[in-house]
């Protein structure tokens, strides 16, 4: 009988809350406040905290810290609002950065 596989996850660094699912990367190829970063289309066991308008390398964008529904460390953030219209398929996804997640299940 075949072992069964569960699903790949991704964790807070920190605490390990499940906080995305690597079937839900959409890119790999971002930049985080601390270095690479993933952009996710759905995220989980999170908090979203206050929007605000930010300059970043694509333009500026709406966006709102995320942190883990735990232990509260930021992991990155969520896309609320692109200004540029090339920029607009990451409205509603998630930035989590590389050096606050880890794999889980792999």
């Amino acid at each position: 009988m075949a072992d069964l596989v569960g699903p790949r996850l991704y964790s807070c660094c920190n605490c390990r809350n499940h906080v995305s699912l690597h079937d839900d990367i959409v890119s790999k190829a971002f930049q985080g406040k601390h270095g690479r970063a993933f952009l996710f289309s759905h995220a989980m066991n999170i908090v979203v905290g206050a929007k605000e308008d930010r300059h970043l390398l694509t333009g500026l964008h709406t966006v709102a810290d995320i942190s883990c529904g735990d232990c509260h460390e930021v992991l990155g953030w969520k896309y609320e609002r692109a200004y540029e219209v090339s920029q607009k398929y990451k409205e509603g996804k998630f930035i989590l950065e590389k050096s606050k997640i880890v794999k889980e299940g792999w």
